[in-house]
């Protein structure tokens, strides 16, 4: 039981460094870009642009922040329970890397909606017009990525046995 604890310990520390740095990196977008032009990194590709997102992904469910929190922190916990479970084996490492993505993006924006009552966002390819999303979004569309890749090719039905509650 203490190396599951030591990793679960090791899980939040991660967690809390990936959150640190979405919000570090939302300070600064809204300190150097709110007001301003966008930034120009790569002329008609891709530019840092600041923008308030009272919606959820793609600018779904505006103006719903208690909605939105509310599933945000469910998630969070539901993941922290997943963490908890999974065995601490190396064959589950990756599985461990994709919740600690998905709960760290997840917490991200919960802070931002919680403490502002928006998500900052600030990074636009111009190019594909793709929405303005921050660094947040991408823990979680990356992770979940990794994550569907690795329950298609990687892990088994049987690896997921030893995390699944038992009913006694």
């Amino acid at each position: 039981m203490k190396e599951k604890s030591r990793f679960l310990i090791i899980d939040i520390i991660g967690m809390i460094l990936l959150i640190a740095f979405d919000l570090i990196t939302k300070d600064f977008a809204a300190t150097s870009l709110k007001g301003n032009d966008p930034y120009v990194l790569v002329k008609g590709v891709f530019e840092f642009r600041y923008l308030e997102n009272h919606g959820a992904a793609f600018s779904m469910f505006q103006d719903k922040q208690l909605f939105l929190s509310i599933i945000a922190f469910i998630a969070v916990f539901f993941i922290l329970f997943m963490l908890y479970r999974t065995p601490v084996k190396r064959h589950y490492r990756l599985l461990r890397i994709c919740l600690i993505g998905i709960a760290a993006g997840a917490a991200g924006n919960l802070i931002d909606r919680l403490f502002l009552g928006y998500v900052r966002d600030f990074l636009y390819f111009v190019l594909i017009d793709f929405p303005i999303f921050n660094v947040a979004d991408i823990y979680v569309t990356c992770s979940v990525f990794l994550l569907v890749i690795l329950i298609l090719f990687y892990y088994k039905e049987d690896d997921f046995k030893e995390i699944r509650i038992h009913r006694k």
